[in-house]
């Protein structure tokens, strides 16, 4: 019976010291993380939103007569005007011929009578202030010479229908095609002009943000046909009124396209930036564990995890501004954080 208490109690023994061991190993365990040194740097709070891109101009012009077409050269290039050309204000893109029009506008008949005209008031006011003509007979001859220049101006009003010129800067979006020289009927589609380095886009912004979101705003604007390209927009117009059905209000936000790179009827992410800070500790969402006491995050301190409880600030979708409980130039566990605790022995592997 003794020698039986004796093995057992040799047994607890060596089963005690076995876990104790196991202990001293499990306490001995370093466990691998990466760190970041913590520094300063700028963090902006944004709603997202998405919407269609549309240009801030465009134009149709037409053949206003029945006249012969000659589409004109682009003279950056040397050739016909073609789709994706760009245009400035005033460019010549089309010609439409018809003599007979020209001949039944009389401009230059139209030109001497203004001539005349003129001549011959000048002469009265010249008479009138020595009292050689009568304040009637003034008044007639300017009469006739405001005739005379209406006369000329409706003229070149009516020759500018021969020419098809640009009225704004843009690029040409659609050219239909008619024959050199063949006739066009009057209401014939001659050219699509389209400016788009200033864009706009309407959006439904839900009815939480009214108070927060406010006119010019800076607003970040991303596509997918240009993943490294960033434009830069602001809010320019909102509604005051809520959609009882949606619940969303109305925005408008101007796009600046300087480059040409969105293109109207595009699909694009819009970030309407409401809170900015430069110069404040900020990390990752990612890496913070919520605790009983709080937003805990982990640094390295003699080679040892340290627990940090944080104050946090302004947030997006990745980052978060630390307000409290960090400082600048600690080593903050980036990874491998998920299994450690205050003071547990760790491995940096990055």
């Amino acid at each position: 019976m003794q020698k039986s208490i004796f093995i057992i109690a040799v047994a607890l023994i060596a089963l005690a010291g076995c876990r104790n061991q196991d202990q001293n190993l499990r306490a001995d365990v370093e466990i691998p993380v990466s760190v970041e040194d913590i520094k300063l740097k700028s963090i902006e709070e944004f709603i997202n939103t998405t919407g269609t891109a549309f240009p801030k101009g465009d134009i149709e012009l037409k053949s206003k007569i029945t006249a012969y077409y000659n589409l004109e050269q682009n003279p950056q290039t040397g050739k016909f005007w073609q789709l994706g050309d760009k245009v400035k204000a005033g460019a010549l893109i089309a010609r439409l011929e018809d003599k007979e029009y020209v001949n039944s506008i009389k401009l230059e008949t139209n030109q001497l009578n203004l001539e005349l005209t003129e001549s011959e008031l000048k002469k009265q006011e010249s008479l009138y202030e020595k009292g050689g003509v009568t304040l009637k007979e003034l008044k007639t001859a300017s009469i006739n010479y405001a005739n005379a220049k209406t006369t000329v101006e409706n003229a070149k009003l009516q020759l500018d229908k021969t020419r098809i010129v640009a009225p704004i800067d843009g690029v040409i979006i659609d050219l239909p095609y008619h024959t050199q020289t063949t006739q066009i009927e009057s209401g014939s589609s001659i050219v699509k002009i389209m400016d788009y380095q200033v864009m706009y886009m309407d959006v439904q912004l839900p009815e939480k943000y009214i108070s927060v979101i406010k006119p010019g705003q800076v607003v970040k604007l991303t596509n997918y046909t240009m993943p490294k390209d960033t434009l830069i927009g602001n809010i320019s117009q909102l509604s005051p009124a809520i959609n009882a059905d949606t619940r969303t209000f109305k925005g408008n936000i101007s796009i600046n396209n300087p480059k040409l790179l969105l293109r109207p009827g595009m699909f694009v992410k819009a970030d309407i930036i409401t809170s900015h800070k430069d110069s404040v500790i900020v990390i990752p969402k990612s890496i913070i564990l919520s605790r009983q006491r709080g937003k805990t995050v982990f640094i390295i301190d003699r080679g040892l995890a340290a627990e940090k409880i944080i104050e946090t600030g302004l947030e997006n979708v990745t980052d978060v501004e630390v307000r409290r409980g960090l400082a600048k130039n600690e080593r903050l566990v980036t990874s491998g954080f998920e299994t450690l605790s205050n003071r547990s022995k760790v491995k940096i592997i990055k």
